[in-house]
């Protein structure tokens, strides 16, 4: 992805670096719709794709590499850019499926689909974040689609905030999205690929994965913290969809 006079020179590049695997970033330049960029706990881009360098308007990646979010957007977007980033560098914990109505080259408004990973040293500190920022225009999913799945994605995780335990049906998914039932779940489908129903479960593990390796919290605890009627039927269903235990999880998140 990088040419020798394109990577970063200065010790919080070179640590990410460092911790990044090289076949992921070279897998990044296959990427045609969707923006990659790897930055530093200071928030300079450390790597970027050709997808990336063509949405900041820039001429390279020289053009990129050691910049911040501030220098190649509007001010809005490179707030918005730099909170993300502050959530994840600050907590460990992953942005996923973060919706975004963002001024594409030429003018035109999109939405993207924008995830962002914390990205750890061998001795478990965070050295950055990798993010990838995929164009939704490319799945055909109108603006009502995209507007009725951003107030769903809030809603869903206000939810899980304030009131884990009570049933998320699928009528008030529905009402959190402001369409119908049948409408909601085409929406969903279209743009995750996923069931409502499996939507919120993948957001309740979500959550479940980032406790069990940033925290020492019980996992009958977790279990209620994510909104799972008890211990077994959490663990059942973490294994179903991760292939591995909650414990086995937490050993391994620990041995990194």
């Amino acid at each position: 992805m990088t040419r020798e006079n394109d990577k970063a020179t200065w010790p919080e590049g070179e640590a990410l670096l460092a911790a990044l695997s090289p076949a992921m970033v070279a897998l990044m330049d296959e990427l045609a719709a969707v923006m990659f960029c790897a930055k530093d706990t200071s928030g300079r881009y450390v790597l970027v794709n050709e997808v990336f360098v063509h949405r900041a308007h820039a001429r390279s990646r020289r053009d990129v590499v050691g910049r911040r979010a501030a220098d190649l957007f509007v001010p809005d977007l490179a707030e918005r850019y730099e909170k993300q980033d502050s959530y994840v560098l600050g907590t460990g914990r992953p942005l996923r499926g973060e919706l975004e109505l963002i001024r594409r080259p030429g003018g035109a408004p999109g939405w993207f689909l924008t995830s962002k990973l914390a990205v750890r040293a061998d001795d478990g500190g965070v050295v950055g974040l990798v993010s990838i920022s995929q164009d939704l225009r490319s799945q055909d999913a109108d603006d009502a689609t995209m507007e009725a799945i951003s107030r769903l994605v809030a809603g869903v995780s206000a939810h899980l905030d304030a009131t884990p335990s009570a049933p998320l049906t699928v009528a008030a998914l529905a009402a959190l999205a402001g369409c119908g039932e049948q409408a909601l779940d085409r929406r969903v489908r279209r743009v995750f690929g996923l069931s409502p129903r499996q939507l919120v479960l993948r957001a309740r593990t979500d959550r479940a994965a980032h406790l069990l390796a940033e925290t020492t919290t019980p996992l009958a605890q977790v279990a209620a913290a994510v909104g799972f009627y008890d211990q077994p039927s959490f663990t059942r269903q973490f294994a179903r969809l991760t292939g591995e235990t909650p414990s086995s999880f937490r050993r391994r998140a620990r041995r990194r």
